[in-house]
């Protein structure tokens, strides 16, 4: 039990650290740079491509062989499928202030990211079942990764008509579903050998998702110019340093 608490307050805190530190941002901007949002997203892409493709799917292998990491992999795409035909239905959001437009993304933002760090706090419970070095990895590896996804939430509800702190605050409370995640990671982790291999299949496929599915067509919708392109090169390479350290 006191396991499951630790590694369930680690993927909690780990999750709003991330998006907390985006989320500062708002008190110092006063309004949105497209091109500054898009290199971070495809950078916080780059990165979380290497560490799923040369560590999480590696590691899962090890565990649970080809067949249940595949079959983790799939589920994991499915799922996200599901919650994004689910943030679909919540088009019905309607906001009035002046930047309503702005507003409005930035909430439908919010609760999408808020969806998706349940499977990156997947990834973490069952990384730690994994080893302890793996879970510490894909946790930190997370909390850089959802810096630009706070900025992402952040400065769009700042600049639609929220006050700064109203956006840190609701920036930094979509990451509480990580500590959900962790605590369900660990739990179906500890099962057997196998479903480590698919949990951590099923993390590897969810976040593989959310990068080409989301976060890379969200950057070129703002910015379609080579800078973030290079910044996601970058990542990846960052991403590759901090698997073969570890």
């Amino acid at each position: 039990m006191e396991y499951l608490i630790k590694v369930t307050l680690i993927g909690l805190i780990s999750g709003m650290t991330g998006t907390s530190i985006g989320g500062l941002m708002v008190f110092f901007v006063k309004k949105v740079n497209r091109r500054f949002i898009s290199t971070t997203l495809e950078f916080s892409a780059g990165l979380m491509t290497s560490v799923v493709c040369f560590k999480l799917i590696p590691e899962a292998f090890k565990y649970g062989g080809i067949k249940f990491t595949l079959c983790g992999v799939f589920l994991g795409v499915f799922t996200i499928l599901l919650v994004e035909d689910f943030i679909g239905r919540v088009e019905f959001i309607r906001v009035k202030s002046k930047n309503s437009g702005l507003l409005r993304a930035g909430i439908i933002m919010a609760i999408g990211i808020a969806l998706h760090n349940f499977p990156e706090g997947f990834a973490v419970g069952s990384g730690f079942e994994a080893s302890v070095s793996l879970g510490m990895m894909i946790t930190a590896v997370i909390v850089i990764h959802d810096i630009p996804e706070g900025i992402a939430m952040a400065v769009p509800m700042k600049a639609g008509g929220f006050t700064s702190k109203k956006a840190f605050l609701l920036t930094a409370l979509s990451g509480v579903p990580m500590g959900l995640g962790a605590l369900l990671g660990a739990l179906i982790g500890g099962i057997s050998q196998k479903f480590i291999g698919s949990c951590l299949g099923f993390a590897a496929g969810a976040m593989l998702y959310v990068v080409y599915g989301e976060l890379v067509v969200e950057s070129k919708r703002l910015y379609s110019g080579r800078l973030p392109s290079i910044s996601n090169v970058f990542g990846i390479v960052c991403g590759i340093i901090v698997t073969t350290i570890n």
